[in-house]
C-alpha cells in the first residue's frame, strides 16, 4: 500500500499500553522512515494474505517477526489505521479491517511508483526480516510487490551479477548460502579477515582525508552523548561504510569488490537489532583505532586491530 501521512509526515502520539490505541487525541509527532517502510511490509504481508481479516495485530508479535521494538511498530500500526488497513478496538489494540490489494501495495511510502533500485533495496530488506523464502519464483515476487515484469527482471539480473542472487536450474531464483549459518558466517569472516588485512597491507594504500574525516566525525557523533545507547541500525549502516572506505583507500578494485559483495550479503542475511547492544561503544572505539594507526602510517597495528576487531564481531554480525 502506498503509505499517506497528514503533512509533514506526522502520526498522533498516545501513551497508552502496548497492543492499545488509546490517546487518539494526543499531540501529534514525527514518523520515522523505519516506520513508514515497516507500515508498507505489514501493507504487503497483509495483500498476501498473511495476516487474515480482523486478525489481531499484535504488537509483540510483529515486534518478534520483524525484529524491530515495539515503538516503530506502534507507528506503523497507527498509519494503517490511517490509512483504512487497520483499526482499533479499545483496550485490545489493532486488528486488520480490510484486505489490501496488489494495487495498493505499489510505489514507494512516498507515493512514487517502485524502481528498479527501490525494489532492490526492498527485496534486501525483506530478506533481512526473513520475509522471502530461500528460493522463489518470479510470479512470487510479482504478486508480492506488483511491479511491471521488466522491473523485477533488471533488478533481479542485477542481483545475479553481484553474487547476492542464483538462477536456480529450470526457473526460479535462490539467495545463496547464508549467513545465519555458523559454517557460512565462519567462513565470510575468514575470508574478510584475509581481504581486507590485504587491503590495508596494499601499497597502493592512500588515506583520503576528506573520507577519513567524514567516516570519523560519523563515529564519534555515536558517541557524542554516553547517556544515550547507541542505536544498532545506524551502526549497521555506518560499519558498511566504514569497511567499505577502507577497501576504497586501498586502491584495489578487486579487494574493493569483494568488500562490497560481503556488505550485501550481511544486508541480506544480518539484521542491525543482532548486534548486542552493550558492545557497540567498543566495535565503534575499534573503528576509530583502526583510523587512527592508518593515519599514523602504522599499517602493521592497523592489520593487528581490524584483525581483532573481525574476530570480535563474527558472532554479532
Amino acid at each position: 500500500m502506498t503509505i499517506k501521512t497528514d503533512g509533514p509526515a506526522v502520526v498522533k502520539a498516545t501513551g497508552a499500553a502496548a497492543d492499545t490505541c488509546e490517546g487518539a487525541d494526543a499531540q501529534p509527532v514525527r514518523i520515522t522512515r523505519l516506520q513508514r517502510e515497516l507500515a508498507q511490509r505489514l501493507a504487503q504481508d497483509i495483500a498476501a494474505g498473511v495476516f487474515e481479516l480482523d486478525s489481531h495485530l499484535s504488537e509483540k508479535a510483529l515486534s518478534d517477526r520483524y525484529e524491530v521494538s515495539r515503538t516503530p511498530v506502534r507507528g506503523a500500526l497507527r498509519l494503517l489505521a490511517e490509512n483504512g488497513l487497520a483499526r482499533c478496538k479499545p483496550n485490545s489494540g489493532y486488528y486488520v479491517a480490510r484486505r489490501a490489494q496488489l494495487d495498493d501495495t505499489e510505489g514507494t511510502p512516498d507515493g512514487a511508483p517502485l524502481t528498479s533500485d527501490d525494489l532492490y533495496r526492498r527485496l534486501v530488506a525483506d530478506r533481512s526480516y526473513r520475509l522471502l523464502e530461500d528460493s522463489f519464483t518470479d510470479s512470487d515476487l510479482l504478486q508480492r510487490y506488483g511491479v511491471p515484469r521488466s522491473t523485477l527482471m533488471k533488478t533481479l539480473l542485477r542481483m545475479a551479477s553481484e553474487g547476492v542472487l542464483e538462477k536456480r536450474q529450470g526457473h526460479g531464483w535462490r539467495f545463496p548460502a547464508s549467513l545465519a549459518d555458523d559454517d557460512v558466517r565462519k567462513e565470510s569472516y575468514r575470508f574478510r579477515m584475509m581481504i581486507e588485512c590485504a587491503g590495508l597491507q596494499d601499497t597502493a594504500f592512500t588515506v583520503d582525508p576528506r573520507a577519513f574525516q567524514d567516516i570519523r566525525e560519523r563515529h564519534e557523533a555515536l558517541l557524542a552523548d554516553p547517556e544515550q545507547p547507541i542505536d544498532s541500525h545506524e551502526f549497521f549502516t555506518l560499519n558498511s561504510m566504514f569497511h567499505e572506505m577502507l577497501a576504497r583507500c586501498s586502491g584495489n578494485r578487486f579487494i574493493l569488490q569483494a568488500v562490497q559483495q560481503q556488505n550485501q550479503l550481511r544486508q541480506m542475511d544480518a539484521h542491525p537489532s543482532s548486534y548486542p547492544v552493550t558492545e557497540l561503544d567498543r566495535y565503534v572505539r575499534e573503528h576509530l583505532d583502526i583510523l587512527d594507526a592508518m593515519e599514523a602510517g602504522d599499517q602493521e597495528w592497523a592489520v593487528a586491530l581490524m584483525r581483532r576487531h573481525l574476530k570480535a564481531t563474527q558472532w554479532a554480525a
